[in-house]
């Protein structure tokens, strides 16, 4: 399969609120350093390069950017990035962030933020990315704990105008339940990918349900999380990245794509040829047997 002509539009598009996106989408979470996200020993990006590729992302029609102020290696942080490459903003781009985790400049993760640091967390987005507004803002948190005073927190910052929409990141179905009796949710964010488990199959199926947006994270990288793909991937899955021409990655994500019209996909990349891979996925025509193959591996491994 050709990568070079194809664009974000052939993967379709879902509705985030009042704003339309293509459901190929890219997350800035690996773009201000090489190897693992996180690690305390990463090397920077090269900085020219990371521009390069946001815009290059947006030439291809990607109008949907995940990011996060935490989303940061020595001497790069993620938001800057993405203002220094694509400010002015296109009207047609969308850009998710997260709050409730947190880093200090060293790069130590910090407790979750409480209700009142919140607002913080939002203007230090709104800094760095030079905007009056947040087009989405994701609340992210872990463990089973009610979020109503969390959710609550960002749904009066929305009722300010300080942010357009809200989603979670890292829940569970209750959660979605209780923040839903506060204010719209637009999306999850979830882990979710080959092998996931039934459990989250089903909410996914949720989502759907409720027209709302299901984001999967590590879509590619599975297991191998921060650290990135692995090779493990199975003989089908290579079998079938052989038939079509692409890359096992490119098969993870198409067939992530085909689990509902409200799935998203957010692959991160500093590399302006995995970039074109990925939103080439988005137009991956997998067979219903080739589906029926992926959808066993699924389940064997959930």
């Amino acid at each position: 399969m050709t990568t070079q002509t194809i664009t974000a539009a052939a993967s379709g598009t879902w509705e985030l609120g009042d704003r339309t996106v293509h459901r190929v989408g890219f997350g800035a979470m690996r773009l201000p350093q090489h190897g693992e996200a996180f690690a305390p020993d990463a090397v920077p990006r090269d900085r020219d390069q990371a521009i390069g590729v946001l815009r290059r992302a947006v030439e291809l029609g990607v109008n949907h950017i995940d990011t996060a102020a935490f989303y940061f290696s020595p001497l790069r942080s993620a938001n800057e990035l993405i203002n220094r490459a694509l400010a002015p903003y296109p009207d047609d781009l969308v850009i998710t962030t997260k709050v409730g985790p947190g880093r200090d400049p060293s790069g130590r993760w910090l407790p979750h933020a409480t209700p009142e640091q919140l607002r913080g967390q939002v203007e230090e987005n709104l800094r760095q990315l030079g905007r009056d507004h947040l087009d989405v803002v994701n609340l992210r948190i872990v463990g089973t704990d009610s979020i109503s005073e969390r959710f609550g927190a960002l749904a009066e910052l929305r009722a300010a105008g300080l942010i357009r929409h809200l989603g979670l990141s890292n829940v569970r179905p209750h959660h979605l339940a209780e923040a839903r009796t506060i204010a719209p949710v637009v999306c999850v964010q979830n882990m979710y990918g080959m092998g996931a488990s039934p459990e989250q199959k089903e909410f996914l199926r949720i989502c759907g349900e409720q027209r709302i947006a299901f984001v999967p994270f590590y879509s590619i990288a599975g297991p191998g999380r921060e650290g990135g793909a692995t090779a493990d991937d199975s003989r089908e899955v290579h079998a079938i990245a052989r038939a079509h021409g692409v890359s096992a990655a490119q098969v993870r994500l198409a067939w992530a794509l085909h689990q509902g019209p409200h799935v998203l996909v957010i692959p991160g990349t500093g590399d302006p040829d995995h970039l074109a891979q990925n939103v080439a996925a988005g137009a991956l025509p997998l067979s219903a047997d080739e589906l029926t193959v992926l959808d066993a591996l699924h389940h064997e491994n959930a």
